[in-house]
């Protein structure tokens, strides 16, 4: 019997930005089309903020020269611009409220430290029973232990939740270890698969 749903954050709750914007940044920071992600995420800076070696400040620090952001000033411009293109799927965070109240609920991610204050600002953290940032853990998916814990922490066995995630290697570690796995594409595709798992209406 599920009793638990762990939702991934970013792609799934946050929803995916638009490949137009990338190449807006790109052409205003005057960059080569299709280079600000790698540079972004694709760092050994970025790998150390995912486990809280370094804060979101020195990331941002460290990479703004790469980005053509050479003061303090630019740097933190750019970085609100970047913040403020974020966005809710709101269709996700639909399905998350018909879920509140009939099963624990967790957010697991490789994020940053402090998750919780985002979930906040946008109005969602009370939805959660357990947030599980990275950045604040020192552990990432695909770890194993990144998965435990969260289980730990809901109070519940592995085939009692279902996790849901945009990539599919941590959907294959969490049914590793025999939690029901959703490779998330769409939220009709989702509503879907949790539909034979769980009840959507109550």
């Amino acid at each position: 019997m599920i009793k638990a749903v762990i939702f991934d954050f970013g792609r799934v709750i946050s929803a995916q930005k638009p490949m137009s914007l990338f190449r807006g940044y790109e052409e205003d920071l005057g960059m080569e089309p299709g280079t600000i992600n790698s540079i972004m995420f694709g760092s050994s800076t970025w790998e150390d903020t995912l486990i809280g070696r370094k804060t979101v400040e020195e990331f941002w620090r460290e990479i703004g020269p790469q980005l053509n952001l050479h003061t303090p000033e630019e740097i933190d411009a750019f970085r609100r611009r970047y913040n403020a293109d974020e966005s809710i799927n709101e269709e996700v965070l639909d399905l998350i409220r018909q879920l509140h109240g009939h099963y624990r609920l967790a957010v697991l991610s490789n994020a940053p430290p402090d998750l919780a204050q985002w979930l906040d600002d946008w109005g969602m953290l009370d939805l959660f029973d357990v947030v599980f940032c990275s950045g604040d853990e020192g552990v990432k998916k695909p770890d194993p232990a990144a998965f435990q814990l969260t289980l730990e922490r809901l109070g519940v066995a592995p085939e009692e939740a279902v996790f849901i995630d945009d990539t599919l290697g941590h959907v294959q570690a969490a049914q590793a270890l025999g939690v029901h796995g959703i490779l998330f594409t769409t939220v009709e595709v989702l509503a879907v698969e949790l539909e034979s798992l769980i009840s959507l209406r109550h």
